[in-house]
């Protein structure tokens, strides 16, 4: 097995390499129009499968502290080396946040101006969402001629409860889990092969996002989140990078983790007994 820092150096790149495409279609889809919500979620798709087929044959790829806890928990990967991976995957999402910002950072200016909001004050969450995520979907508010109005986003924020936003982000982050250890479960037989298993991968976010972010802008991975999110708050957006109430801890962090630990005991406590033994 490679060294705990060779693993720990393949998770930041690998966390990199998912935020820096999958961020990079939301800076698009927000700053310019030209992707709508199916293509973002296309290549969040297609940026797990690259991060697996790059590091997964040194760290297995975790890119996410809900699964990483999730191998953990249920004795596939050792609790000693949970902190080095967590460390790493906030490392790998927040030098993401960094270089993307480096160069969207006159477009994102430019939305702000044309919107009339100003970075750190109300308004400003619809530059904000190209980083951190917020419940329920601001993104309206930041396409289509006119300024920003303020009144329509307070109404807007009363869809979607904190509770709701951490039901969407449990029910998602247990489906991801329970497919990611039937897809890698060797006995499994109708996975599909162990090389194909990153694209199965991606294309379950993809139908997640699909279904989720309208809600929550779909995280399912607390590094994805809290690194990016963290940058844009050392960025100038302070208290607006953050979302309502406490959904920073409970709806990014503490939602993702259960459903990850609850959708991977689901597969290997209710699933995987009943699967032939092997051979």
């Amino acid at each position: 097995m490679p060294s705990l820092l060779a693993r720990c150096g393949a998770e930041v790149l690998g966390t990199f390499i998912l935020v820096f495409f999958g961020c990079g279609s939301v800076h698009v889809a927000v700053l310019t129009g030209d992707l709508g919500l199916g293509s973002v979620a296309l290549v969040w798709a297609v940026a797990i499968m690259l991060a697996i087929y790059c590091v997964g044959g040194v760290s297995g790829a975790h890119i996410n502290p809900a699964m990483t806890l999730a191998f953990a928990v249920w004795g596939r990967f050792a609790w000693r080396d949970v902190p080095g991976y967590i460390t790493a995957q906030l490392a790998g999402a927040f030098l993401a946040a960094a270089t993307l910002f480096g160069m969207f950072e006159p477009m994102l200016y430019d939305k702000e101006e044309q919107k009339q909001v100003i970075r750190g004050k109300q308004g400003s969450e619809i530059t904000a969402m190209c980083y951190g995520e917020f419940f329920p979907n601001p993104g309206k508010f930041g396409g289509g001629p006119g300024d920003y109005d303020a009144e329509a986003h307070d109404k807007h924020n009363a869809l979607v409860s904190e509770r709701s936003a951490c039901l969407a982000e449990f029910l998602g982050t247990l489906i991801l889990a329970m497919m990611v250890f039937a897809l890698v479960d060797d006995r499994n037989l109708t996975a599909p092969l162990s090389r194909l298993a990153p694209v199965f991968i991606g294309l379950t976010v993809a139908v997640l996002i699909m279904v989720i972010a309208p809600l929550t802008q779909a995280c399912f991975n607390p590094a994805r989140d809290v690194g990016p999110r963290l940058f844009a708050f050392l960025a100038g957006w302070g208290p607006y990078a953050l979302p309502n109430g406490n959904g920073a801890l409970t709806v990014y962090i503490l939602a993702p983790i259960a459903g990850a630990i609850t959708g991977s005991g689901l597969y290997t406590h209710a699933i995987r007994p009943h699967l032939p033994a092997p051979s």
